[in-house]
């Protein structure tokens, strides 16, 4: 048989072989499901309690807010979901929710607005312990509710009127309050199947119910979650029938899948591989709202010293790390992100090795061999060891100390925060709505995703004042002052820069999700 006949037969029999690979998988047909790569196994699905972005992605899938985002609007207005339309009165006090009608959860339950304040009440619910409970402090006596000083939530600035609307009192006016109702943890829930199945249980596929263009079909835990379209969702239908999305860590590998169309859409991309990825068919790239940031344990010795913790800020270049990465991210020295308001490039500590080595010595280490050990943690990802490796090798190099780096697994890595902070720790933060108080409120005393231990009465201030006044340049000028006690005065953190997503999207995908605020909804996708 001649060479060129055989590589014919046995290319088509490779595809064959594929094909039927393909749509054989989870029972799925490869023209209709949108193949995803979520890095790793989601550590919850109860939207009241989770923090993560890979959590939130799913989440948002299957569920909606009161609101959602215009993201075709430069300004990022915010379009009716579950609301249908909202009004304030009392200088931005008071705020009034009208539902939309008709809309039901996928068990044909219809929605009512007692599901919306469900949620509201839970979330923040002292029992729940949810680190977003935060979220909604702005609503009257939500604070003390939370603390566990008001016993029954009536009390709360949470009613529900004789039309049926919701009606919410702040403590104080707040312009961006409907902003925050695009977040996962404002979700409606039904307490009736929290009840039945557990707290535990009843987000499992078998169990959960909910009203979102996709239902949660499938979780294969540490492998791959199936999402199949909502055929009673009340808006127009999901165009793509089913998202599959693997659960594969390694970037390298992904790639390769990608490649070979397991996947249909990658991101993110190692950093070390973009000069070539960049070439690809495919490629895009987009500034987010983000910040990737080391936070320090200030209750841990030594990073309970502050002048240990001026040295190490000072110690790390940002531009180092940012030119390895090579992928567009901006250094970062202040707290708020490039391109909101509040952005401050001259705040924040400055790298210079002469003034760490001063504030090492302040400390009491004049010999640097009597540090105590130090360990820097991550969780499991590629660049973000690249990352650690460049900031261990700076500190060695720039303070003549040792740190000793330790990873661990997404869902783990988030418990270890909570239960033993590490002397420094990596983490990020994605904008939850395009305001720079979702960035400061999380360094305040009482918001549950601070896990520096530090606290500042002056900065809970600052924050708690800004929140009510209107004019940009006030504002500003508060958000400053504020940044300055976190980065500079206190140094409980140290920003390392403002992120950019870098994704690979096949051809065969049409109106893929890209924005500012990192929000991937797929039920506008289409598959060709």
């Amino acid at each position: 048989m001649r060479l060129g006949l055989w590589l014919v037969i046995f290319s088509s029999l490779v595809v064959l072989s594929c094909t039927k690979k393909q749509k054989a998988e989870y029972g799925l047909k490869h023209e209709e499901t949108l193949k995803i790569n979520i890095t790793s196994e989601p550590p919850s699905m109860d939207w009241s309690k989770s923090t993560d972005t890979t959590s939130a992605l799913i989440q948002d899938n299957i569920m909606e807010g009161l609101v959602e985002y215009n993201f075709s609007d430069p300004d990022l207005g915010l379009l009716p979901s579950l609301a249908k339309e909202w009004t304030s009165t009392n200088n931005a006090q008071t705020w009034t929710f009208t539902l939309r009608e008709g809309v039901k959860w996928n068990d044909g339950t219809p929605l009512t607005a007692q599901h919306v304040v469900d949620g509201w009440e839970r979330l923040l619910r002292p029992s729940t312990a949810s680190q977003y409970a935060y979220f909604l402090f702005g609503i009257k006596d939500a604070t003390k509710y939370n603390k566990g000083e008001y016993k029954d939530f009536s009390q709360v600035g949470v009613k529900i009127n004789d039309k049926g609307q919701i009606v919410v009192n702040l403590e104080a006016p707040q312009s961006y309050f409907p902003y925050l109702l695009t977040h996962h943890c404002t979700y409606p829930v039904r307490l009736d199947l929290i009840k039945k199945y557990g707290e535990d249980k009843w987000t499992d596929p078998k169990n959960i119910v909910t009203l979102g263009p996709y239902n949660l079909k499938t979780w294969d835990h540490d492998k791959a979650i199936v999402l199949e379209r909502n055929e009673t969702y009340y808006g127009e239908k999901a165009k793509t029938k089913n998202i599959l999305a693997y659960m594969i860590n390694e970037k390298s590998t992904a790639i390769t899948l990608f490649e070979t169309g397991k996947l249909d859409v990658q991101t993110p991309l190692p950093s070390a591989e973009l000069s070539v990825l960049r070439k690809k068919e495919g490629y895009q790239e987009n500034g987010i709202l983000s910040l990737y940031y080391y936070g320090m344990n200030t209750a841990k010795p030594p990073m309970d010293n502050l002048n240990v913790r001026k040295a190490i800020a000072h110690a790390i270049d940002r531009n180092q790390i940012t030119t390895m990465l090579s992928g567009g991210q901006k250094p970062l020295s202040g707290w708020v992100p490039s391109g909101m308001l509040g952005h401050e490039p001259t705040t924040g500590t400055k790298f210079d090795a002469a003034k760490a080595k001063e504030f090492l010595n302040k400390a009491g280490f004049k010999d640097p061999s009597k540090m105590p050990k130090i360990e820097l943690a991550y969780n499991t990802n590629e660049d973000h060891k690249r990352i650690a490796e460049n900031v261990q090798a700076q500190l060695k190099k720039n303070l003549g100390i040792s740190v000793e780096i330790k990873n661990e697994e997404w869902k783990s890595y988030l418990g270890k925060l909570k239960s033993d902070t590490p002397h420094i720790y990596r983490m990020g933060w994605v904008a939850d709505f395009p305001d720079p108080d979702n960035f400061l409120n999380l360094m305040t005393s009482y918001s549950d995703n601070n896990h520096t231990k530090w606290g500042n009465p002056e900065f809970d201030k600052l924050i708690n004042k800004a929140v009510s006044i209107n004019n940009k340049e006030a504002r500003r000028s508060l958000y400053s002052k504020a940044q300055k006690i976190l980065t500079e005065d206190d140094v409980a953190v140290v920003p390392i820069y403002s992120g950019v997503m870098h994704v690979l999207i096949n051809k065969r995908v049409k109106n893929y999700p890209i924005n500012v605020m990192d929000r991937r909804k797929f039920k506008k996708v289409v598959l060709q």
